[in-house]
């Protein structure tokens, strides 16, 4: 379980094919390396979201004189298939979150790391600082969110803004430009798309209720 509370960027330093298979190798900054991992390091098992993925680290590789810490993950053909991990390409920055502690701060909102579908970015609008981010998506994504409800993009929370058949609209906030890969984002772009899960819930049990 993740809240979409991105903790920090990280360079993708490898994509080793493994048959169906690609095993992925992110590079994390020094900064949080010293910060988020001295007293929690990381072990291998671990579940991690990359772009809102969860992953699993396989392996670990030190931090050395010339490289910081390195995890590697297996990303097998229905996560890329699903995802824009298999989009990605060696040097791309990626957003990631460990799990949620259990006594840890819920700051965004419930988030599995189980990507539903992936949209691709429509427009970008400016206001000053801000950025008023448009996605275009399936409708069968758009029918579980509602304005002011909550939405994961890339990993990232966020509260949607507008909603209709086929796009849906977010704010970003300068910070959250700066902290994750979407101030990055050009038009045209794919992003992961999680919708909330207390929307998928509600479809479920309403579409089981007999009409009258």
């Amino acid at each position: 379980m993740f809240t979409g509370l991105i903790e920090s960027k990280a360079h993708l330093r490898g994509l080793t094919p493994q048959g169906p298979s690609v095993d992925l190798t992110i590079e994390l900054p020094s900064p949080f390396v010293a910060d988020q991992l001295h007293t929690d390091p990381a072990r291998i098992g671990d579940s991690i979201a990359i772009n809102g993925c969860c992953l699993t680290i396989v392996s670990i590789e030190p931090a050395s004189v010339r490289q910081s810490e390195r995890w590697t993950f297996q990303a097998g053909s229905e996560t890329l298939s699903k995802t824009n991990l298999g989009k990605l390409l060696v040097g791309d920055e990626v957003n990631i979150e460990r799990a949620l502690p259990a006594n840890g701060r819920l700051g965004g909102h419930f988030v599995q790391g189980h990507v539903d579908g992936v949209g691709s970015i429509s427009r970008i609008n400016h206001e000053e600082d801000w950025v008023f981010l448009f996605v275009s998506c399936p409708s069968e994504l758009t029918s579980l969110m509602v304005p002011k409800g909550s939405i994961t993009i890339d990993g990232v929370s966020l509260t949607l803004v507008h909603v209709d058949h086929s796009e849906f609209s977010i704010a970003l906030i300068p910070h959250t430009l700066s902290v994750t890969t979407l101030g990055l984002k050009s038009v045209g772009d794919s992003v992961n798309l999680e919708t909330d899960i207390l929307g998928k819930y509600a479809a479920k049990f309403l579409s089981a209720q007999p009409r009258m």
